[in-house]
């Protein structure tokens, strides 16, 4: 039976081109549309780089099984089954796998010398046909959905893309090398320095408290060069801002899952808001093969036309974001792509913003970062703390940072790429996990820049405490991995990046692990100013004591401006009494830092999960 199916495959001739009916009448004459809805569709299509059929499907007009039934009559090609009769896997080796990625494309059955191969896009089947004529065969097309050949390219191949997504990035500049070996030398000497303070403890209270000293001005300096870039460029007339382009791109969204079970009917809610054409955009869920939980989950969810799932195939055991979307990277085809997180609520325009900002764009600017913000900040004290502290950082320091041309720190979600140059830098660090800030650190050091864009993005503010310490210590471990890896050659990095970024480097890396990692020695000279004896007493001269406490005053006048900014609008001014009491946020982020460092020796690689969907979402996003 199968064997008289393939020869019907077999024997089935394509119509030519001339002699086609157009997609659009087939669909008419089949009752699938209305002459009303082809009208619209080509309409649409005007400005909508995207086929017909696609258009359809994303206006809710039709199914993509209606559409691949006209196609099979408009082309007179059989539709393969991919699922019920898998391709044979022995003929997926005449050609790389990048091969019948970038085609989309596989082979599927030889009957004698034919081979069958499927495609969901005949119109570029020539270029197959031309790319595989070296071969013995005879090149004959066969219809299957892209999700069909994508799961059968992913089934073929399944070792060597799960391979791939965890080498990407060059050995160079990556910390999978961050081996139990090379670690026991950084380990023996920080087990020998503390050893030496202990035995010279004045010596050791000394250059801790140099280096908390330095580690606080850096920061501070750092902040403080933000937030006069971003008050000077308020103060700029900005420009009327252009109109989305003509032609619009395609898009493709991706969204890491892992053990969500409260959390996607609420996602798909949020997705359905965004109002770019669903025909240009492709929401890819990404979770791991083993994660029964999110898969239980999603499979209650009716999914739109235009969101897929992919899952990771498990491998070495490593199980992190990075590594997944690196998977996923492979079969996102838009132009641009960019990344949500599981808890995201993206204002309904966004992508809008960030096509019409590309299109101004000069061609250096390969990523654009996103504001995040919190849709949660009334649950309690830590959830507005949270809320103040991302405002001051995502919406003044980060915005004078990127404006002065320094390295910018991504976020873990709402940036946004030129896909082809996030390929070219390799995606993502598999084994980093603040693989965002590295990345940040990677295109800068590739020639190109990074810039924020108008936009906002949502997510549930982390209010409990212990998950607040788990989350912030996965940060600061990131921060270490990615600080080390890039400092390996620091004469390399000056080079590639110059002097102002690298000093731009070294004050938000080094700044932001001291200042938890040395809080208490700046504790202790808190004895001293309430006039109580201290073991920093024998170190601090008279001018040294008043010249911290000016550092401190200066810094803390700092942050109490930024955050007074940060929530001067109209939706956040209710936050600002509590900006004072910032100063009591922090010190629970010195757990964080020494669980980081901790695991920084012991588990480098381990993602410490946050626990999404437990709050209720107060603020909408607009």
């Amino acid at each position: 039976m199968v064997e008289h199916s393939l020869q019907q495959f077999a024997r089935a001739a394509p119509i030519s081109n001339r002699s086609r009916k157009p997609l659009g009448t087939c669909l008419v004459e089949r009752g699938c549309i209305t002459t009303a809805q082809l009208e619209m569709a080509l309409h649409l299509q005007s400005r909508q780089q995207a086929p017909l059929g696609e258009i359809l499907v994303g206006e809710g007009w039709i199914s993509r099984q209606e559409v691949m039934d006209a196609l099979s009559e408009q082309t007179n090609l059989q539709i393969a089954d991919l699922k019920d009769t898998p391709p044979s896997p022995t003929l997926c080796d005449i050609k790389p796998v990048e091969f019948w990625l970038k085609h989309n494309v596989i082979p599927w059955q030889r009957i004698g010398p034919i081979l069958l191969i499927a495609t969901a896009d005949p119109n570029r089947f020539a270029a197959v046909r031309a790319a595989l004529s070296h071969t013995e065969h005879t090149i004959a097309p066969v219809l299957a959905s892209t999700s069909q050949i994508d799961h059968a390219i992913a089934s073929a191949f399944s070792d060597t893309l799960a391979k791939g997504a965890e080498t990407r990035v060059d050995k160079n500049q990556s910390c999978r090398s961050w081996t139990p070996t090379k670690r026991a030398g950084p380990i023996a000497a920080l087990a020998g320095l503390l050893f030496f303070f202990t035995a010279f403890p004045l010596v050791g209270l000394a250059a801790l408290l140099t280096t908390a000293t330095i580690s606080l001005l850096l920061f501070m300096v750092l902040r403080i060069a933000g937030l006069v870039s971003y008050l000077v460029r308020c103060r700029q007339v900005c420009p009327t801002p252009e109109p989305v382009p003509l032609r619009l791109p395609r898009v493709s969204m991706m969204v890491p899952l892992y053990k969500e079970r409260e959390i996607a009917g609420a996602l798909i809610k949020r997705l359905q808001r965004l109002t770019y054409p669903k025909a240009l955009l492709e929401v890819t869920l990404v979770l791991e093969a083993s994660d029964e939980v999110t898969r239980t989950t999603l499979s209650r969810v009716d999914l739109p036309s235009w969101i897929r799932t992919v899952e990771v195939p498990e491998l070495n055991g490593l199980t992190t974001k990075p590594r997944a979307m690196n998977y996923a990277l492979d079969f996102c085809r838009g132009d641009i792509l960019g990344v949500w997180d599981a808890e995201d609520a993206p204002q309904p325009d966004q992508i809008e913003r960030v096509v019409r900002h590309f299109a101004q764009a000069d061609e250096d600017v390969v990523c654009l970062q996103g504001v995040l913000d919190y849709y949660n900040p009334r649950t309690n004290w830590r959830s507005r703390c949270f809320t103040i502290e991302y405002n001051s950082w995502f919406r003044i320091i980060l915005q004078g940072i990127a404006h002065l041309g320094l390295v910018v720190p991504l976020g873990g979600t709402t940036f946004f790429f030129r896909r082809d140059k996030l390929l070219e830098l390799g995606g993502w660090d598999a084994h980093n996990v603040t693989e965002d800030a590295d990345l940040g650190v990677r295109l800068s050091r590739a020639g190109y820049r990074t810039e924020m864009v108008d936009t906002t993005t949502y997510e549930e503010a982390n209010f409990r405490a212990w998950p607040w310490v788990k989350q912030r210590s996965r940060w600061l471990k990131g921060f270490m991995v990615t600080y080390l890896v890039h400092m390996r050659a620091p004469r390399r990095l000056i080079s590639d990046i110059g002097l102002k970024r690298f000093l731009g480097v070294q004050a938000f890396f080094l700044g932001t692990i001291g200042q938890f990692l040395l809080a208490p020695v700046l504790w202790l000279f808190w004895l001293a100013t309430l006039g109580l004896p201290g073991p920093l007493d024998p170190l601090l001269s008279d001018w040294a004591f008043y010249a911290l406490i000016s550092l401190f005053l200066v810094a803390e006048i700092t942050n109490l401006i930024v955050g007074m900014l940060a929530v001067a609008a109209q939706e956040r001014r209710f936050l600002m009494p509590w900006v004072p009491t910032m100063p009591l946020y922090f010190p629970l982020g010195v757990l964080a830092a020494y669980k980081a460092l901790w695991e920084l020796a012991s588990n480098p690689f381990f993602w410490d999960k946050t626990q999404h969907g437990q709050a209720r979402e107060e603020v909408q996003p607009h």
